[in-house]
């Protein structure tokens, strides 16, 4: 579009006061809570098997379990995040029991967590009916044996659910490489034609992709959250790097900073998460 001066101060201030109205409309986005919705329609029984894969703190484990029933087993490198998914799923049990909910927890749903790793999960084979893996496998450099473990551990008609972040042709490079270095990106990760490509090469059909856009960061701003707070933090770091540097140190300063542009790159549309739902055949 060729700048015209007089359309920019004449004609769009005409308009202007309205096209603000209309943007405060919600365009009544889905929040992270889509992701169990979307579970639930796989219509799997109490009892299932599932494995969250990248379980981090157990928060996703735990409500597993407890929203479906499920026998739900969290997988994690780390060993203070299964440390802490044991934790958090003790003290679930036990809050649900001194309040009169805890039906489930007393009829032997479990919910554990192991060490271990995407690449390798500690599940036989064939024994597992969900897959979950949120916001993990950006950060895995070798797709094509992630995808093998899936399809390897899940039994036939077995679903799985990816949640990833990737990249869109909106994100500059230098952004990317800024970016995916501090926040541990493997960038072939981040594009999705590497997963469709691992997908197809596991053998696992692909039931549904949904992009999400700035969705999830819309929902966040309509709810008290707070992406316009990362805008916020990334212009003060930018602004002012010794003040926090000296404080924090210089790591904790890039990753702040990195995780800031992070959501801030999402609402711009640079970064794009998709939900993938799979099934084993």
């Amino acid at each position: 579009m060729t700048f015209d001066l007089t359309r920019f101060y004449d004609d769009f201030p005409r308009v202007e006061a309205e096209f603000d109205a209309a943007l405060d409309e919600s365009l009544r986005p889905r929040g992270p809570e889509m992701l169990y919705d979307l579970v639930a329609e796989f219509g799997l029984a109490p009892g299932s098997r599932a494995v969250d894969v990248g379980c981090g703190e157990g928060e996703h484990t735990e409500r597993l379990a407890t929203r479906f029933g499920f026998d739900v087993l969290g997988v994690d490198p780390v060993p203070r995040h299964v440390e802490l998914t044991g934790e958090r799923a003790a003290s679930g049990t036990r809050e649900r029991a001194a309040s009169g909910t805890g039906e489930r927890a007393a009829s032997g749903i479990r919910v554990r967590a192991v060490l271990g790793s995407v690449e390798r999960l500690p599940v036989g084979d064939g024994t597992t009916d969900l897959i979950w893996c949120r916001d993990v496998l950006v950060h895995v450099s070798d797709l094509d044996l992630a995808y093998a473990e899936f399809r390897r551990v899940l039994r036939p008609g077995g679903r799985a659910l990816i949640y990833q972040m990737y990249a869109t042709d909106l994100l500059e490079p230098r952004e990317a490489a800024a970016v995916f270095a501090t926040m541990g990106v493997v960038p072939a990760s981040a594009d999705p034609r590497t997963t469709e490509r691992a997908i197809a090469a596991a053998g696992l059909r692909v039931d549904a992709c949904l992009e999400l856009g700035p969705e999830w960061g819309e929902f966040a701003a309509e709810n008290g959250g707070d992406p316009g707070r990362k805008l916020l933090n990334a212009a003060r770091l930018r602004r002012d790097p010794a003040r926090y540097i000296a404080r924090f140190g210089a790591e904790a300063y890039e990753i702040m900073l990195g995780d800031s542009r992070w959501h801030v790159y999402r609402m711009l549309g640079k970064l794009s998460p998709r939900v993938y739902l799979l099934t084993a055949p």
